[in-house]
């Protein structure tokens, strides 16, 4: 098979058992699954919840606030909008002071989609206080917190 340099051994288990990068993908999965669970009714996903709580805000933010808060760039964000703009719950309209900024819009059914969502998702937020407890949770927070201010 020739002479292909053989990867470094490796205690797999060890790697398990203490790797931050896979214990947050798992975790990150997880979670997702049971939000996307929860929004499935109402055609959406945990993802796209979060994307139109993004933009409940009392000025429509830009697709600049969005990435810079989402910690995304901006193809990405704006490539994760278009399903929403499409189904009318989102709008892109560009900003009355500077023609180059895009705003995205919460519509009138992006509204109703979101009242209807909000009680799904407190009661996914209420199964999680209930089996991890609600003191772990907010450590977690706080964990994810310093984590991301350090990345």
């Amino acid at each position: 098979m020739g002479d292909r340099p053989l990867a470094p051994a490796v205690d797999e288990t060890a790697i398990d058992a203490c790797c931050i990068g896979l214990a947050s993908q798992r975790l990150a999965r997880a979670v997702s699954r049971r939000y996307d669970a929860a929004f499935r009714p109402l055609g959406l996903s945990g993802w796209q919840f979060t994307l139109l709580m993004a933009t409940r805000r009392p000025a429509a933010p830009t697709i600049s606030d969005l990435a810079d808060w989402l910690d995304m760039d901006r193809t990405t964000v704006t490539a994760n909008l278009k399903p929403l703009t499409r189904r009318g719950l989102l709008a892109i309209e560009t900003d009355a002071e500077d023609r180059r900024a895009r705003r995205v819009v919460l519509t009138e059914a992006g509204g109703e989609i979101l009242a209807r969502a909000i009680p799904l998702w407190h009661g996914v937020q209420d199964s999680y206080r209930a089996s991890v407890g609600e003191a772990d949770l907010a450590r977690l927070r706080e964990l994810v917190k310093r984590v991301v201010g350090t990345a």
